[in-house]
């Protein structure tokens, strides 16, 4: 059997509460239910969404006697108070892992905490593709650019695409083929406001500064919550899945979903 190479793709941001663990799920079960075999890091071990996501798919799967599918899963939990040294030995701990993980799979999907790390970092310049949900704010914005306020310019860029730029430039020095970024407007409203239109079009213009395509995400909907206790997705949803009922909210997510995944070319 031939050895495999997998593509990597890194949902992150470094900010919390943007939707990063709900996209990584997607992400997994669209693999799986395309028959690829699929690994799973969660970076983020205090929080754990992904990993307790992944749970309750399991135990879903297992009261229902239904066949889902489940990703090869690993869970690393990080102290902050930590050596160089210790950094040093996480990080080749996890390039281990994930060369191993690398060889058995074809798809390998990280997900990153809220915050920066030596890990953090680490599996940026491992991208293949970054997705980076951000919630449709000005606030969330900052961390791409920094904006003038009174001409809503774009200034410099934010501390979160110089960590980007300096992945780029890791893959660059290890001769790696050029990460796609691509920055998902998450939680979005029905009703564009004025805000929401100023915050689309400056990510258009950063975009085109900084090299990533910004792309609408998915609207803000308790739905997900309700999918989450069930360790469910919108693509899990069907007769066999009774748990959750069918609703005009989720076909009109389920588009939302499918515009996302022809839009990043999956």
């Amino acid at each position: 059997m031939a050895e495999k190479n997998a593509k990597i793709i890194v949902v992150g941001n470094e900010k919390g509460g943007t939707g990063k663990s709900t996209v990584a799920m997607h992400l997994i079960v669209w693999y799986l239910r395309q028959n690829k075999l699929v690994a799973s890091i969660d970076l983020d071990g205090r929080q754990g969404t992904l990993t307790h996501y992944i749970k309750n798919r399991a135990t879903f799967e297992g009261a229902h006697h239904l066949n889902l599918g489940l990703p090869e899963h690993i869970c690393a939990s990080i102290s902050d108070n930590t050596t160089k040294e210790e950094q040093e030995e996480n990080e080749t701990a996890l390039l281990y892992q994930i060369e191993k993980m690398r060889k058995e799979n074809d798809v390998i999907i990280i997900d990153t905490p809220g915050s920066d790390s030596q890990l953090f970092r680490a599996a940026h310049a491992l991208a293949d593709i970054l997705i980076t949900p951000m919630n449709d704010s000005l606030l969330d914005l900052d961390l791409l650019a920094k904006i003038e306020p009174d001409t809503f310019n774009i200034k410099t860029p934010g501390h979160y695409a110089q960590t980007i730029w300096q992945a780029r430039q890791r893959r660059a020095a290890l001769r790696k083929t050029q990460m796609k970024w691509f920055v998902l407007r998450n939680r979005v409203m029905h009703v564009l406001n004025k805000n929401e239109k100023l915050v689309w079009s400056l990510l258009q213009a950063l975009g085109k500064r900084i090299n990533f395509t910004p792309i609408s995400g998915l609207g803000e909907r308790v739905i997900f919550r309700e999918l989450f206790l069930h360790g469910l997705t919108l693509l899990d949803l069907s007769k066999q899945t009774k748990a959750v009922k069918l609703s005009a909210a989720h076909i009109a997510a389920k588009q939302e979903l499918r515009r996302i995944i022809d839009a990043i070319g999956l």
